[in-house]
C-alpha cells in the first residue's frame, strides 16, 4: 500500500468495541495496552474524546509515549469550538466557577464571555503540545454542527477557529448541505484553500439537509482526508438512539469500499498524505471496516 495512504478509526476506547471482544485480545485490558495493540494494527486514528471533553496535557503525552514512532494522532476539536451545545459540567471546575453560581444548563460558543473562551482555547493548545512535540499530530479536526451554515456567520466563525488555531493543521468537515449545494461548492472549496484548511471528503447517506455530498477534492497539498460515517439512510435522523453513535451502525461491503479506492489514489497524487478515517462505531465495525480497506489498497498496488 502507498504509504502516505494511512487507514485508521475514529477511537479505539469505544465500549462496544471493547465490550465486543472481538477486536482486543484477551487479556487486553488496560489503557496503555490497548492503545498498544492498536497501534501495531494501524498507523492512524483519530481521537474523539476531545471532542466531548477538554483534552489534556497528561493524556497527550501518554498517548505519545505509548505509539511507535510514526503513529498519527488526528484530534477532534472540542464541542463548543465547533458550534455544538456543551454542558456546564464538562468544563474545567474553575471555568465552572467563573461561569457564576448558575450558570446555563445548555452553553454554546456565543454564550462564553470573550476571556473565558479565549481560555478555553489556550487549554487546548495546551493539551496537543504533547502530540505535537512528539511529531504525532497529524489534524486538528472541525467537525462543524449542522447548523453552522455557509452564510456570513457560518463563515466568520470557521475563520475565527483557523486564526484561533494558526500553526497547526487544520481539517474542516460540515455537515449542512448548504457548503456545497450547487455552485457553492466550488467556492467553498477555493475558500477552504484560502484558508489553509484540509478538505473533508464525507462519506455518508444522502437526502438530508444535515449531510454533504461525497466531494473529492484536496485543498491542502499536505493533507486529504475521507471519514467514512456508513450509509444508515434510517438512523441518520432517528429520534431516542441510546447514542448519538446509532446513526454510524453500519456494516461497509466489500464492494461498497473497493468503488472508493481509485478515488482514495488519486486524492494521494494531490497530497502527500491521506488519512482514511472509519467513523462506524458499533463494536467493531471501524476496525473491520480499516482492515479491508487497507487489503483493498494493499491489493490494487500490486
Amino acid at each position: 500500500m502507498n504509504e502516505n495512504i494511512l487507514v485508521g478509526s475514529a477511537s479505539w476506547t469505544d465500549k462496544t468495541l471493547i465490550d465486543c471482544g472481538r477486536f482486543y485480545p484477551p487479556g487486553c485490558k488496560s489503557a496503555e495496552q490497548r492503545l498498544r495493540f492498536y497501534a501495531q494494527q494501524f498507523p492512524m486514528v483519530e481521537v474523539d474524546s476531545s471532542y466531548y471533553g477538554m483534552p489534556t496535557p497528561q493524556n497527550a503525552r501518554l498517548w505519545a509515549e505509548r505509539t511507535p514512532e510514526g503513529f498519527t494522532f488526528n484530534v477532534k476539536a472540542f464541542r463548543l469550538f465547533t458550534g455544538h451545545q456543551t454542558q456546564p459540567m464538562v468544563l474545567h471546575k474553575d471555568i465552572q466557577q467563573a461561569l457564576g453560581p448558575e450558570p446555563p444548563r445548555t452553553l454554546y460558543y456565543a454564550d462564553l464571555p470573550l476571556e473565558i473562551r479565549d481560555e478555553l482555547w489556550r487549554r487546548f493548545i495546551e493539551a496537543l503540545a504533547p502530540l505535537r512535540e512528539a511529531g504525532k499530530l497529524g489534524a486538528v479536526h472541525f467537525q462543524f454542527a449542522p447548523w453552522v451554515l455557509r452564510n456570513r456567520e457560518g463563515v466568520a466563525h470557521v475563520e475565527h477557529c483557523s486564526e484561533k488555531m494558526a500553526g497547526h493543521l487544520l481539517a474542516a468537515e460540515f455537515r449542512h448541505q448548504s457548503w456545497f449545494a450547487g455552485d457553492h461548492a466550488d467556492r467553498t472549496l477555493e475558500w477552504e484553500r484560502g484558508l489553509g484548511l484540509v478538505h473533508t471528503v464525507v462519506d455518508s447517506p444522502q437526502g438530508f439537509a444535515n449531510c454533504v455530498p461525497c466531494v473529492w477534492d484536496v485543498t491542502n497539498p499536505q493533507l486529504a482526508i475521507l471519514r467514512l460515517h456508513g450509509r444508515n439512510q434510517d438512523a441518520w435522523n432517528q429520534k431516542g438512539l441510546a447514542a448519538s453513535s446509532g446513526r454510524f451502525n453500519y456494516w461497509y461491503s466489500q464492494d461498497e469500499l473497493a468503488a472508493m479506492v481509485p478515488e482514495i489514489e488519486h486524492l494521494g497524487t494531490l497530497a502527500q498524505h491521506v488519512h482514511v478515517v472509519f467513523n462506524t462505531n458499533s463494536e467493531d465495525q471501524g476496525q473491520v471496516g480499516a482492515r479491508m480497506m487497507r487489503d483493498l489498497l494493499t491489493v490494487k498496488e500490486r
